[in-house]
């Protein structure tokens, strides 16, 4: 059996993993590339390391962009395989490559205009709303925790990640050459006491790992601590009568934060601003939630029970149409705008940073991961210039990062759910879906508690197993 590591080697975007036994392939995800724009057009549109047509099935882990997002451009080139996950991450997908599509295609218009005055080709976009339709007729939607054979020589069962709604870890069972071979993948995994979700479950025994280490050789602050921080921040608008922009994933991030400005504004804590969320994806994603309380960890349901709806609250209102969402720019704050996407990468996100990044009166609020090279990193890391949509802007609004809400497990939550693992039976562990030096620090981390054989690949490693 072999494993390729093609995307997320070394990075945190573009998941893909692909195994090769018994003269049969299957993907481990197919997410897209994030990054610079040019090198993540040319990682995503090709296949290098396969060819489509010859993957048997996709196993997804959950709805993220970076896991699922080049799924139609897979199909269009040639995949007809069945796609497994979880109901919910199959009714959030519907959404997702939806959107991905659609703002690819609006993007590359508003791109294509300056383009063509300055006499240039015009783009492609990657993929077509038509080419995310097409894709949707492949999915089959897996129950929890129940054994489902997709081969002869393939069984899955997936539990959950707590990573966001429907997010799986996949325990795999393996067949070769009158042998079993028992892998884990973990997805993005998630953190114990999160909102909303309920915590990572334990996968049975494995005996090798595909771990993720977003966060491996940082902690988070504390979950606890995040109303108050919150709070603050509202606060602090009030006083400034700011805008508060947050750019936030549609699916999870978004929702954590209604759910927790929700809980402050009951608590009576601060005085109650206009929240808008700017994103008909992040809306429609939240009557998915709504459809899944099965997903919902015990302090949610009684909340529900009590409220119940807790994505819905006075003072909140979810924007739709582009009109709807001009008319924000001539509103005067105090107020607070989420919209996506998490890492400022695309959407209608970028047209309210470029209205207000250059006000040092506004704040604006990352609560999540952001990859090398996105302008949400950038934003992170206070570069005085940013670029958006070609543009040059002086970064003045405020700053401020969150780290409490990731939904990624910091290093000592991954090593915590290593420990889970009987170590005898763990031969090998692969990092990916992290920076690298990163993930060495965090190797030998392992190695010291007595994990061995810790490999970090580089993107198109192949390993025999």
């Amino acid at each position: 059996m072999e494993i390729k590591f093609i995307g997320a080697a070394r990075t945190v975007t573009g998941s893909m993993h692909l195994l090769k036994f018994n003269g049969k392939q299957f993907l481990l995800d197919c997410g897209l590339y994030q990054g610079k724009r040019k090198l993540a057009f040319e990682i995503n549109r090709t296949f290098p390391f396969f060819n489509p047509e010859n993957i048997n099935a996709l196993i997804l882990s959950h709805a993220h962009i970076d896991h699922c997002g080049n799924i139609p451009n897979l199909v269009k080139n040639g995949f007809r395989g069945p796609i497994y996950c979880t109901s919910a991450t199959k009714d959030l997908v519907v959404l997702m490559l939806k959107d991905s599509a659609h703002i690819q295609e609006k993007d590359v218009k508003f791109v294509n205009k300056r383009r063509l005055k300055q006499g240039k080709n015009p783009f492609e976009p990657l993929y077509t709303i038509e080419d995310a339709e097409l894709s949707l007729k492949q999915f089959v939607a897996v129950k929890y925790r129940e054994e489902f054979e997709v081969d002869e020589d393939l069984k899955i069962q997936f539990f959950d990640a707590g990573h966001i709604l429907g997010s799986a870890i996949t325990h795999l069972t393996i067949k070769e050459n009158n042998r079993q071979i028992k892998l884990g993948f973990s997805g993005d995994l998630g953190r114990p006491n999160l909102p909303i979700l309920k915590d990572p479950e334990k996968i049975p025994e494995v005996n090798y790992f595909i771990s993720e280490s977003t966060y491996a050789g940082r902690l988070h602050e504390k979950i606890e601590g995040t109303q108050e921080k919150l709070a603050e921040i509202i606060d602090k608008a009030v006083a400034r009568k700011a805008k508060v922009i947050v750019p936030a994933f549609s699916v999870g991030r978004t929702q954590e934060l209604v759910y927790s400005f929700h809980k402050i504004f009951e608590k009576g804590i601060v005085r109650r601003i206009p929240i808008y969320v700017d994103s008909p994806l992040s809306t429609n994603v939240t009557e998915i939630f709504r459809q899944h309380p099965e997903c919902f960890d015990a302090e949610t349901h009684d909340f529900l029970h009590k409220y119940d709806d807790p994505f819905g609250f006075n003072q909140l209102t979810y924007i739709q149409s582009v009109e709807e969402s001009k008319k924000l720019n001539e509103l005067k704050g105090p107020m607070m705008i989420i919209s996506a996407s998490g890492m400022a990468e695309a959407g209608r996100i970028l047209h309210h940073l470029r209205n207000n990044i250059e006000n040092s009166n506004n704040i604006i609020l990352m609560v999540g991961y952001c990859a090398e090279n996105t302008l949400g990193r950038k934003i992170i890391d206070r570069e005085p210039i940013v670029k958006i949509f070609g543009d040059e802007f002086k970064l003045k609004a405020e700053v401020i990062t969150l780290h409490s809400l990731s939904a990624h497990a910091d290093e000592n939550e991954l090593i915590s759910y290593f420990n889970k693992f009987e170590m005898s039976l763990l031969r090998e562990t692969f990092l990916v879906h992290g920076e690298f030096e990163r993930q060495q620090a965090f190797a030998d981390k392992l190695k010291s508690l007595g994990y061995k054989n810790i490999r970090i690949p580089e993107r198109g490693q192949v390993f025999e197993i």
